[in-house]
């Protein structure tokens, strides 16, 4: 694993709190706690926003994780001047989370190239099982 940082773009955890505000993100509670050198890492408490009827996490939930953290990580890992767009996003869901946990989800890339990124987001249970597996595909455009 390469400890050299990929990120082209510079931004603080507190940076995307703030440029987040009044968006899905916020009205789900997701808050990107740690931008590593080629990771991001989250949290999101499972409460009555994120449960379907059986209170356990809703699988869209998972995929809103997911999007969120491999698009903003997509876009960090992109030149100035380029913005990106999601193309393709799938999910694998392993365990439930009943509602009353937090998880915590971390998104790695996979590819990053001059036009298409890859990123891969594992978001995890509060005892660390693995919940669901996800892996967005975006574009990478000129501004």
């Amino acid at each position: 694993m390469s400890t050299t940082p990929i990120w082209k773009k510079s931004v603080t955890p507190e940076g995307l709190e703030a440029r987040a505000a009044n968006t899905a993100i916020t009205l789900l509670g997701i808050r990107i706690t740690e931008i590593g050198p080629d990771y991001i890492r989250a949290v999101m408490p499972v409460d009555h926003r994120h449960v379907q009827p059986w209170r356990v996490l809703h699988g869209g939930v998972s995929v809103v994780v997911s999007e969120t953290l491999g698009s903003v990580a997509a876009y960090l890992a992109s030149p100035e001047g380029f913005h990106v767009v999601g193309i393709e996003i799938n999910a694998n869901h392993i365990a439930s989370v009943p509602e009353g946990q937090e998880v915590t989800a971390e998104c790695r890339p996979m590819h990053t190239g001059r036009s298409t990124q890859v990123w891969q987001t594992e978001i995890r249970r509060a005892d660390g099982k693995l919940a669901c597996v996800s892996r967005i595909t975006c574009a990478v455009l000129p501004d």
